[in-house]
């Protein structure tokens, strides 16, 4: 079959092994100092060793490969003696939630980590009639946020409203944390940007949990839609009726009437 596989350029590679170790199902091994793919089988196709490589050296081709393989890969890491993916790579990619604990439901040995109770504040600008009543709140609920980078099993996504945003979005609206993001698990990404199509990523991340809502905000700009197509074709496929609607916002930042 012709499906989306990695390929690695062993020139560019420079032997690290972060890849291998964010590969959740071992599909890259190290030989002679360099990164390989081990099997097309074991490849789900899906990236999380990309965001990982420190010199670019990884990327996606379209070829004829095997089909991806989950029970190969469960009697592969078996057979290792792995009882979970490896865990590794750039600490800024690691999955974390940001809440005072973990969502319900959740993985107990995922780390949650607060953002602190406070924030400091100005008695002189408290005290200026034009002040606001109180100091601004980040409502991102996770990390990492793009949805290049995410990975696919978070346990963050356990019972998560998800909110799947264009990343010129929150620039555009004032309120966008108080509006969209609260209470949201939120992914962002750029279609004209980013290489590659979100919608398969997007399918596995709703396939294999249990997500409660989708909510898409993009500009009114079209290549805006590509975000929108995308996560279409992820609701189509992955098999689940899940609520979802489509918020456009205009260049000002205004949210527009469907």
């Amino acid at each position: 079959m012709k499906r989306k596989i990695i390929t690695i350029d062993a020139d560019k590679c420079n032997g690290c092994g972060l890849c291998a170790a964010a590969c959740h199902e071992g599909a890259i091994g190290m030989r002679g100092g360099k990164a390989v793919l081990l099997r097309d089988d074991y490849c789900d196709g899906l990236g999380d060793c990309l965001p990982v490589c420190p010199t670019g050296a990884i990327c996606f081709e379209e070829r004829e490969a095997a089909a991806y393989d989950e029970a190969a890969v469960k009697a592969n890491m078996a057979k290792a003696g792995k009882q979970a993916p490896p865990q590794g790579g750039c600490p800024g990619s690691m999955a974390r939630s940001l809440g005072a604990k973990p969502p319900a439901g959740g993985c107990p040995g995922s780390r949650a980590q607060a953002l602190g109770a406070t924030t400091p504040v100005d008695t002189a600008a408290q005290n200026s009639p034009t002040a606001p009543t109180e100091a601004p709140q980040s409502r991102l609920a996770q990390w990492p946020v793009q949805i290049k980078l995410v990975p696919v099993n978070a346990p963050y996504f356990d019972g998560a409203r998800l909110l799947i945003a264009a990343d010129c979005a929150a620039y555009a609206h004032a309120g966008f944390h108080e509006r969209f993001m609260k209470n949201h698990v939120t992914l962002i990404g750029c279609p004209k940007l980013d290489e590659g199509d979100y919608a398969d990523k997007l399918a596995e991340i709703l396939r294999q949990n249990d997500i409660k809502s989708v909510t898409v905000v993009r500009m009114e700009v079209p290549c805006c839609g590509g975000l929108e197509q995308a996560v279409k074709t992820a609701l189509q496929n992955s098999g689940k009726m899940i609520p979802w609607q489509v918020e456009t916002l205009a260049l000002n930042g205004e949210v527009l009437d469907a």
